[in-house]
């Protein structure tokens, strides 16, 4: 799989929001056993990342220093706990920051006076219902140790995010964004009555799979009148049904609710 596209992005990580990122780790942690990497604060908010056995990241953040910037306070004061945004890393941000805006995605939040950490964001109203950071990061950052209070893993062998299945209501400008823009390469598609999906991939491990609504099914109405919303993080897991809060989907297949697991649903495969 290729990283040569338009601006050389490559999802790097999915982040969620929490009051505290605390309580994030008892299931990203402990039960899919994601492997600490670190974390670290900055003006407005805290975040620390797992990394999963195929290469993918979760971010967690929680709201810190919020007299210093407050959007993450203004999130969690307006939808809640749940997910937040997809970080894209690329090679040149300028270059970067040029080409998206002339394919017609506006950016806000450009951030360019770090060396370390340059960043540029397409809003959530472009970015069909996500918020879409890109990020150019060069050094390396000095990342806070394994919290002593770390949940330990539930099994020794790690989950694997398979993919971030976000649900857009326009599927040709969700193709012109993550496909023609960033680069994602197709790797399958399929659907059922009530809706169509296909799936983008990126050498990193990361995948997305954009879920398109058809006439009368249900994710129509959940999607409302937005431009798409994250809809669930499947994983593949040992023993999905032991997951605090788990239903059955089906064929050995688990199902964590948004409301079990702090707004974000997870889809669970064995194995």
């Amino acid at each position: 799989m290729s990283d040569t596209n338009g601006i050389g992005a490559v999802l790097d990580h999915v982040a969620v929001a929490a009051e505290r990122a605390s309580e994030l780790w008892p299931r990203y942690a402990g039960e899919l056993a994601g492997e600490w990497l670190g974390g670290g604060e900055t003006a407005g908010f805290y975040s620390a990342q797992v990394v999963y056995s195929n290469g993918m990241k979760l971010e967690g953040l929680e709201p810190r220093h919020v007299e210093e910037n407050d959007f993450l306070r203004r999130f969690l004061d307006h939808t809640g706990p749940g997910p937040h945004h997809l970080t894209f890393k690329v090679p040149d941000i300028e270059d970067a920051i040029a080409t998206t805006e002339a394919a017609g995605f506006p950016l806000v939040g450009v951030n360019l006076e770090d060396p370390r950490w340059k960043e540029a964001f397409v809003h959530p109203k472009a970015a069909c219902g996500i918020v879409v950071q890109l990020a150019q990061s060069d050094g390396e950052w000095e990342l806070e140790p394994r919290p002593v209070d770390l949940p330990a893993p539930r099994t020794d062998r790690p989950a694997r995010l398979d993919h971030v299945a976000h649900a857009v209501a326009d599927p040709g400008r969700a193709r012109e964004l993550f496909q023609g823009l960033l680069g994602g390469d197709p790797l399958a598609d399929g659907g059922d009555r009530t809706q169509a999906w296909m799936d983008l991939g990126w050498s990193s491990g990361g995948v997305v799979r954009m879920v398109t609504p058809l006439e009368g099914g249900p994710l129509r109405d959940w999607i409302g009148d937005r431009p798409g919303r994250l809809h669930h993080l499947a994983f593949t897991a040992p023993r999905p049904e032991a997951l605090d809060g788990a239903i059955p989907a089906g064929n050995g297949t688990m199902e964590v609710p948004p409301e079990a697991n702090l707004g974000v649903r997870l889809v669970v495969s064995p194995g």
